[in-house]
């Protein structure tokens, strides 16, 4: 049995994160993510059974390093405020330079490849913004609304600034930033 190489799993996401940002994923083959990542068809079946596989571990990957990345920095003892916008800005930062994977989640979410195990990973990691959010309301600076749905406002702003700076070309000023921020706090706050 051939070993696996961990690099070449990381060709294989960037692969296919390059093409389903172009493509959309169901656009998108096993041959024509083996092409873009330099690599014969038959090595990419020895690290994935199929495209379903593939994208199911992509999108775990995926969820995994940006919860990880949201909260470095971030310090339960400070006060509420500042420490949701340490998280707020993490995860901003996160999605303007990993656009393809903003572009890719995304699409996952709304996608029959993503198996009911996945779909529960992907809630459990997200366990750690449920608990910051659940802190402010605790602490009743946050409104006393369904922590999905103030969560689901969130990222969605955060989504939609990141593709509107992407696809303008754009740089994302701090005052765009700030303003942004402080439209999102002045949503949820209680």
């Amino acid at each position: 049995m051939k070993l696996k190489d961990d690099r070449k799993v990381e060709l294989i996401y960037q692969a296919a994160l390059k093409l389903v940002a172009r493509k959309g994923l169901a656009g998108i083959t096993m041959g024509d993510i083996s092409r873009e990542a330099g690599i014969a068809t038959g090595t990419l079946y020895v690290y994935f059974t199929g495209k379903d596989e593939l994208i199911n571990a992509l999108f775990a990957c995926s969820r995994a390093n940006s919860v990880q990345v949201a909260f470095r920095g971030y310090d339960p003892s400070q006060p509420f405020k500042p420490g949701f916008r340490t998280v707020w800005m993490n995860i901003l930062r996160y999605k303007l330079q990993h656009f393809e994977e903003v572009v890719f989640v995304e699409q996952c979410f709304h996608s029959p490849y993503i198996t009911t195990e996945t779909r529960e990973k992907a809630r459990e990691l997200a366990a750690p913004f449920f608990d910051l959010i659940e802190r402010g309301q605790q602490e009743q600076l946050v409104k006393q609304a369904d922590t999905g749905l103030l969560l689901t406002f969130i990222m969605g702003a955060l989504n939609e600034l990141v593709k509107q700076t992407h696809y303008s070309n754009e740089t994302l000023s701090k005052r765009k930033i700030d303003l942004t921020f402080d439209l999102c706090w002045d949503a949820l706050k209680a």
